[in-house]
């Protein structure tokens, strides 16, 4: 069972990439890909070295101890998701779109960690996902924002390049 829940991962990933990644944020999409790709693959070598997760069923096994479909593949999506929904919201929007992301993602751990061999917490809880997951988000989105300063500065800067 385990086996087809990460293909049907894998095909619900691989079928919504196409649409995350087209229009005039392609450049900025991508990079929020990648970014998050490296973020949650940094956190679950560490948790995973640290024993506090283990996947017991995973894709490239005999390569990878941490889950790379949910590292490299499902997370980073979810970040791009996120980021979409939010890109023009306040803070207080932001926080609340959060937990549209991090409380189901914490009880589907949690039953998933119950019910099959996707996961194996040893030193974890869904409060660690619940707070990991906040942690990336904002994470990212910080990032974001940072992108979109400099966006702006980039902008204010060509203007008045153009008119001297």
């Amino acid at each position: 069972m385990e086996r087809k829940l990460l293909k049907l991962l894998l095909a619900v990933c691989v079928l919504c990439f196409p649409f995350l990644f087209r229009g005039s944020k392609m450049r900025e999409n991508l990079l929020i890909f990648f970014s998050k790709g490296v973020i949650a693959t940094l956190i679950d070598a560490y948790v995973v070295g640290t024993k506090r997760i283990e996947y017991p069923v995973r894709p490239l096994s005999k390569i990878f101890q941490t889950n790379i479909l949910y590292d490299m593949l499902f997370f980073p999506i979810l970040s791009v998701i996120w980021v979409k929904i939010s890109y023009n919201d306040k803070f207080s929007n932001i926080l609340m779109k959060s937990l549209l992301f991090s409380v189901p993602m914490s009880l589907g751990q949690w039953f998933m960690e119950k019910n099959t061999r996707l996961f194996k917490w040893n030193k974890w809880s869904a409060f660690h996902t619940f707070a990991s997951v906040n942690f990336t988000l904002f994470t990212i989105r910080g990032f974001v924002g940072l992108i979109k300063i400099l966006d702006k500065f980039k902008g204010k800067q060509n203007i008045s390049e153009n008119k001297g």
